[in-house]
């Protein structure tokens, strides 16, 4: 990610110096330098309805000022600003000023007298950090977007599986990693008698009476072993001595870090209840 030479100079600046000659000078330079957009206030008070009419990409500030100092306009600035960063250079001739300055929220700051070439170099670098950080915040709300919008996609597309996977089958069914059903669809209740527990078992636990043995082993040896498993019959014979045969498929869900989280799949019943 780089920002073009157009993109920095196209950058909004903003001089706020109580003295005319320092305001000028200053200008003057940006202005050599090849800058397009630079405003200027000697009223430090206007700085924060400036700022949020249309927020600078660089405040150069000064901190000795009458009626509102440098450090109450940065003040005033966090308060205003709605974003996190404060793009704000302070102009100072008191070295004891610097530390306090960068702790109160400046980014950095230029000496008084003013070395020109230092200072060029300090405003384009700055200038740079801040387009890439705006560049960057830009990125990640596109970014927020559109993994919303991808959500909200899956979700429709989940739901639309769910509702051709309930027209094509008896019931539909999730379990969680300990095999606890924990959505259902379909008359699969009634047709099981399940409604919390692991497959073939009842609330308490226990085996549920009529399940195949042999057939009821090989499919939890499947499900144990996180395996698919596609069409595969087992049976039960009911209290009342009638029979059925059921078909199911299911496979394994997993994390985007590959953890185990269940199964999910559907199920026929193939023989009617006699």
């Amino acid at each position: 990610m780089r920002i073009s030479e157009p993109d920095l100079l196209n950058a909004r600046i903003l001089i706020v110096d109580d003295q005319e000659s320092n305001v000028m000078l200053l200008a003057q330079m940006l202005s050599a330098a090849g800058y397009t957009q630079v405003s200027s206030t000697m009223d430090p008070h206007e700085v924060f309805a400036l700022h949020r009419r249309d927020p600078y990409d660089l405040i150069l500030l000064d901190l000795q000022m009458p009626g509102l100092d440098g450090f109450q306009v940065m003040e005033g600035l966090k308060t205003n600003d709605a974003e996190s960063y404060l793009p704000v250079l302070v102009i100072t001739a008191q070295p004891g000023h610097k530390l306090r300055a960068l702790q109160a929220g400046a980014k950095d700051f230029i000496s008084k007298p003013f070395d020109l070439v230092e200072a060029k170099v300090r405003i384009h670098n700055m200038l740079e950090v801040r387009l890439l950080y705006k560049k960057l915040d830009d990125y990640n709300q596109v970014l927020e977007q559109t993994v919303l919008e991808r959500t909200a996609e899956l979700r429709e597309s989940e739901a639309r599986y769910r509702s051709l996977t309930e027209l094509a089958s008896d019931w539909y069914w999730e379990q969680d990693e300990n095999m606890n059903f924990t959505k259902v669809s379909g008359p699969v209740l009634e047709m099981l008698g399940i409604r919390v527990g692991t497959l073939g078992e009842n609330n308490g636990g226990d085996q549920v009476a009529g399940w195949d043995p042999q057939e009821r082993a090989v499919l939890q040896a499947t499900i144990a072993a996180r395996q698919p498993f596609l069409d595969f019959v087992y049976s039960r014979v009911n209290a009342d001595g009638s029979h059925q045969r059921f078909r199911v498929s299911g496979e394994p869900m997993f994390t985007q870090a590959c953890r185990f989280i269940g199964y999910r799949g559907i199920g026929v019943e193939i023989i009617t209840r006699k």
